[in-house]
């Protein structure tokens, strides 16, 4: 998430926060289209479909059980009990009152068959990990490339899943045109367009999205080491979120975030909280937080994910989430933590995880989800669930 530096190196203790980073897979064709023209071009930069006409696969049915046990405590063991389809951790999660679990997947994540199993079961919301990032849709000025997008959406439609659309404006993986803008009227104009035309395409098929995504500084001061900030100062944001709701008034606008699980540090207080409230007032529609959950290692643990949801909760969004969670070694005590934080707290609506599987996790050295590099679940797992009935 932050800057490439020595201190968000992959070590010993894991990453620090940071999954907004891109992981390399495998890409079809993709459709390219401007105001002006339409292409055809080969992408290596997300995987790809249309969402006029798929040109995807459509995913492989499947009717799976998942396993679970509430025995063990080891974070790497395989779980046993056979857990019946239809009482996976969404439908247990929605029992709860709360309206989904989910998971961040892309075209290489659900060609996996394994993993489609586990997301018809499992999961109820599909976060893009890499395919509605900047440098993925509008690679070219005005060109965008929409395939690895539509796919998701495609697939959720037709699996019944809802779509949390990530991320509208982030200074990372931005394509090398970006810094070259130096006109206010110009990144204005560019900035608006890119909103409205991604957002105006999915109108009502994307739940919520990520209109902005790690803005702050740990001291709670805005990042301004961008083209944003040095160009539009913070108007970026009232800009974002007004073309986002213009382009879909129905959708949830979310600010995202990662290290906000504290009540007292200064990029919980001085930063999200104090801003949100200030910009509310102002009359941005900002709807919902996102605490991203990149957990241990070098980052926070989960203790402090209740205090911080308080916290946020207190600003007047009407909407919480735990958008991107992923725990270094997976400790059972760790993920049910976060869960019951979740259910304790009334605004926070869901959780969604980084990744289905080990196997696609941007951290996969520290096995930080909730399944396997087989595709097994966790003693983690087993935890949601006691946690969730």
């Amino acid at each position: 998430m932050k800057p490439a530096t020595i201190a968000y190196l992959l070590g010993p203790l894991g990453a620090v926060a940071g999954p907004c980073r891109p992981k390399s897979s495998s890409s079809t064709a993709v459709e390219v289209t401007s105001s002006v023209t339409t292409a055809s071009t080969q992408s290596t930069a997300a995987p790809t479909s249309t969402m006029d006409a798929p040109s995807t696969t459509e995913a492989p049915s499947v009717t799976p059980t998942v396993t679970a046990s509430t025995t063990s405590s080891s974070s790497t063991t395989t779980s046993s009990k056979t857990v019946p389809t239809g009482s996976g951790l969404d439908a247990l999660m929605k029992a709860k009152g709360k309206l989904y679990f989910g998971t961040a997947a892309d075209s290489g994540t659900l060609d996996k068959r394994e993993n489609a199993a586990i997301i018809n079961s499992d999961f109820g919301q599909l976060t893009p990990e890499n395919s509605m990032k900047w440098d993925a849709i509008e690679p070219t000025r005005g060109g965008f490339n929409f395939a690895g997008a539509d796919a998701l959406v495609a697939y959720a439609q037709q699996n019944g899943k809802t779509v949390h659309g990530h991320t509208l404006l982030w200074y990372e993986q931005l394509p090398s045109y970006m810094d070259s803008i130096t006109d206010k009227d110009e990144l204005t104009s560019v900035l608006q367009n890119h909103i409205s035309t991604i957002v105006g395409r999915y109108k009502g098929k994307i739940r919520a999205w990520d209109v902005v995504n790690e803005v702050f500084k740990e001291d709670g001061t805005l990042r301004d080491q961008n083209v944003f900030f040095r160009v539009l100062g913070e108007g970026y944001v009232r800009i974002a979120f007004e073309a986002a709701r213009a382009a879909d008034p129905d959708a949830k606008l979310y600010i995202n975030e990662f290290h906000l699980e504290s009540g007292t540090s200064k990029k919980v207080t001085v930063g999200m909280a104090a801003h949100v409230k200030k910009w509310l007032a102002e009359g941005i529609p900002i709807d919902g937080i996102g605490l991203q959950g990149h957990l241990g290692g070098a980052n926070p643990d989960a203790k402090g994910m209740r205090a911080g949801l308080e916290v946020l909760a207190e600003t007047g969004v009407s909407e919480l989430a735990i958008t991107e969670l992923d725990i270094v070694n997976a400790p059972a005590s760790e993920y049910a933590a976060v869960v019951e934080a979740c259910l304790e707290v009334e605004p926070c609506v869901g959780i969604t995880t980084w990744g289905v599987s080990d196997v696609d996790s941007w951290q996969s050295q520290s096995s930080p989800l909730l399944f396997d590099t087989n595709f097994q679940p966790k003693p983690a797992y087993d935890a949601i669930v006691a946690a969730l009935s």
